[in-house]
């Protein structure tokens, strides 16, 4: 697959990478959103390791903010793997042990309740977070990382084997920002891997007290190197994730669960687009969704051997057929198996992750769609996706525009 990315998707990266504390505060003084505040700023990256804070004392629970429930009829277990792979050397510090990569496993529970409540994120991952995004002002890292979630911690699986999602987040930030969508998905029946990849976050805490932090934001900021160095490298991550999950000697007790012929994965921003490379460095995965994510990347000339892709972003002038991003435009013919190209109005960049949650939750303001519409659309369409694409089932969601969804635009079909 090439590298080539056009100017106007160039862009994008810029402001991807160009983190600075000064630009956080301006946005903040200005009122702008949570998530407009990550497009502009972030870490100011000192070191790959720093050492974790001691935890902050835990708030009672009626004080917590909760992420949105899940709409499936599964309860929720949730464990975490740390992962090395060993065979390669890391992009970002090559001195590094290998590739070092933090996976969370939410899938579907036996019975709820039978387990201890998994917390949102550790307090140092959270507290890099908001400092990242100079808004500790209105968002106490301590309460961010107490957020509620709906997972218990190592609960035993459901009976039965199930499709298995990989998730990737946007750079910069890490796994737990897609949470809800994960949380979403495990409740309707499949084991979800959402992956953190190291030096690529504002903070990832791993084991031994360590927490690794946003090398790479340098690396392309300052360093002259180019983001499919990203993508390329999250497609490795994924095959490696895949083979330690659902290879001979898996690294979960209980990965018999996964059924390893139906897997699919989703990303947002650039682990949308890392989605498509996965996909066309590994046949294992069936089917891809890009969550607002430049291409930074092309596809080889096979396209993807046939299978289904869906692009699923921004009703502004980025994502629209002629649009800023003109990657869009440029991967839209290459992709030769089932696709869509959907828009959603009131959107901005961030609304396919977490963001518009916390945004609610701790009352800062957001873009025009609310946190809730936010929350129902990307799990209607990325779950439709997934019945449709890994079990079969009839999702008319996915053939067009909806009475129930006004938002949502169809661009291509």
């Amino acid at each position: 697959m090439g590298g080539r990315a056009v100017p106007a998707v160039a862009s994008s990266v810029r402001r991807m990478t160009r983190f600075t504390r000064a630009a956080a505060a301006a946005v903040l003084a200005c009122s702008l959103a949570l998530p407009a505040a990550l497009a502009t700023a972030g870490p100011s990256v000192a070191a790959p390791v720093t050492t974790t804070a001691p935890a902050a004392a835990v708030a009672p629970d009626t004080a917590r903010p909760a992420l949105p429930a899940p709409t499936g009829p599964y309860a929720i277990g949730r464990t975490v793997l740390p992962l090395v792979d060993r065979s390669r050397t890391d992009p970002w510090v090559p001195t590094a042990v290998g590739r070092e990569l933090m996976v969370t496993l939410h899938y579907p529970a036996a019975r709820p309740g039978a387990g201890r409540p998994a917390p949102y994120a550790t307090g140092e991952e959270a507290r890099l977070l908001i400092e990242a995004l100079g808004v500790g002002d209105a968002v106490p890292g301590d309460a961010l990382a107490r957020m509620r979630t709906h997972g218990a911690t190592d609960a035993r699986p459901a009976p039965g084997r199930h499709p298995l999602v990989l998730l990737s987040p946007g750079f910069g930030g890490s796994r737990w920002t897609l949470s809800h969508l994960a949380e979403d998905l495990a409740s309707r029946g499949y084991v979800v891997a959402s992956v953190d990849h190291a030096y690529e976050s504002y903070g990832i805490s791993v084991p031994g007290g360590r927490t690794l932090t946003c090398v790479a934001c340098t690396a392309l900021d300052e360093g002259g190197v180019h983001a499919s160095v990203v993508t390329s490298t999250r497609a490795a991550d994924m095959r490696f994730v895949l083979d330690r999950l659902t290879g001979p000697r898996p690294a979960w007790r209980h990965a018999r669960v996964i059924d390893a012929r139906r897997v699919g994965m989703a990303g947002h921003s650039i682990g949308g687009a890392s989605a498509a490379t996965a996909m066309a460095a590994d046949p294992r995965i069936d089917a891809g969704v890009n969550m607002d994510g430049a291409f930074w990347e092309d596809l080889p000339a096979e396209g993807l051997r046939g299978r289904p892709f869906m692009m699923l972003g921004t009703h502004d002038g980025t994502h629209l057929p002629g649009g800023q991003d003109t990657s869009w435009d440029r991967v839209w013919p290459t992709l030769d198996g089932w696709k869509r190209w959907v828009t959603v109005a009131g959107a901005e960049h961030f609304t396919f992750s977490d963001y518009p949650v916390i945004q609610d939750r701790f009352g800062l303001p957001g873009p025009t769609l609310p946190a809730d519409r936010a929350v129902a659309v990307t799990r209607t369409y990325v779950a439709a996706f997934f019945d449709r694409h890994l079990r079969g089932l009839a999702r008319p969601v996915l053939d067009g525009p909806t009475a129930g969804n006004p938002e949502v635009h169809f661009q291509h079909r």
